[in-house]
């Protein structure tokens, strides 16, 4: 029942990544996303890094490294910045978690992004799929097809891509606390995953997982940290907006700041490292200004 609920998750994150390849660009504020490809996901990092930001969050299943080089390389070439003043993270995605596939995959990743190394390696989802070209395989159903092998052993070859020199340090995304209990408890441990990506907002403060997160000296990333993804494909569109919520509303208009950077603050205090949405210049800039 688990693997089939996290089928269904993954189900909707396809049908919303059909219409958005994302990119983002964060310092420890923003995610720069568009709703086209190519050329707006290479504006979108160029007016991130030129507003100030140092940290590219970036996966095979964006499908936009492409993109991240070209805009690393034009600004390296300009002078703007130097690689070693960049922080730049990938993902490992749930088709390439069979340890032959963990460095190819990696690998794959350098190569479009044209790096040495990256800093951060991040294991996308604790949901092994079936290997192959298809990024989301089905059957004719359109039931996802998963894999066998346990994301322990794909833990154990990221760590060996660590020990190679090819990763600075290595984590997770959307693993719920006993998920990382098996990492941390697996025997011959060598690495523990520095952070965890989730989803988490003023409506989804994800407080027990931070507490354990802290716990363990792991990191709680937060994506869509200004709200949930609207996709309409599995969320109400009557749900309540949280950048219009009257109490956040109310504290911004006292304390003479957006929603946007109240809700930021809000994480940064509790320890919280944040990627907020945003494809504007002007909100890149103001989500800056919560520090």
């Amino acid at each position: 029942m688990a693997a089939y609920r996290m089928g269904q998750e993954l189900r909707c994150v396809h049908l919303a990544q059909q219409r958005q390849a994302r990119i983002n660009a964060i310092e420890t504020a923003v995610w720069c996303g568009s709703l086209a490809p190519g050329s707006q996901e290479l504006e979108a990092a160029n007016l991130a890094i030129d507003a100030g930001f140092h940290h590219i969050d970036t996966a095979f299943a964006y499908h936009v490294e492409e993109e991240i080089r070209q805009t690393n390389q034009s600004k390296i070439k300009a002078g703007v910045i130097k690689r070693e003043d960049k922080f730049i993270t990938t993902k490992l995605w749930c088709t390439c978690f069979r340890p032959e596939l963990v460095r190819p995959a990696l690998e794959r990743s350098l190569k479009s992004l044209q790096l040495d190394y990256v800093d951060l390696y991040v294991m996308h989802y604790p949901v092994p799929m079936k290997a192959g070209d298809d990024d989301f395989p089905s059957d004719n159903e359109g039931n996802f097809l998963l894999d066998s092998v346990g994301f322990c052993d794909t833990w154990h070859w990221l760590e060996k891509c660590k020990g190679a020199g090819l990763i600075k340090s290595i984590g997770v995304s959307n693993f719920n606390h006993k998920q990382l209990e098996r990492i941390l408890n697996k025997p011959g441990l060598k690495y523990k995953p520095v952070c965890n990506q989730v989803e988490c907002h003023l409506y989804l403060n994800q407080s027990k997982l931070l507490d354990y997160c802290k716990s363990k000296d792991i990191v709680l990333m937060a994506y869509g940290a200004l709200g949930t993804q609207r996709y309409k494909e599995w969320v109400d569109q009557n749900s309540p907006v949280l950048l219009n919520d009257p109490v956040l509303c109310d504290v911004a208009k006292k304390n003479k700041r957006s929603p946007a950077l109240i809700a930021l603050q809000y994480q940064i205090q509790r320890g919280v490292v944040i990627l907020a949405k945003s494809f504007e210049e002007h909100e890149m800039k103001q989500n800056l200004q919560v520090f």
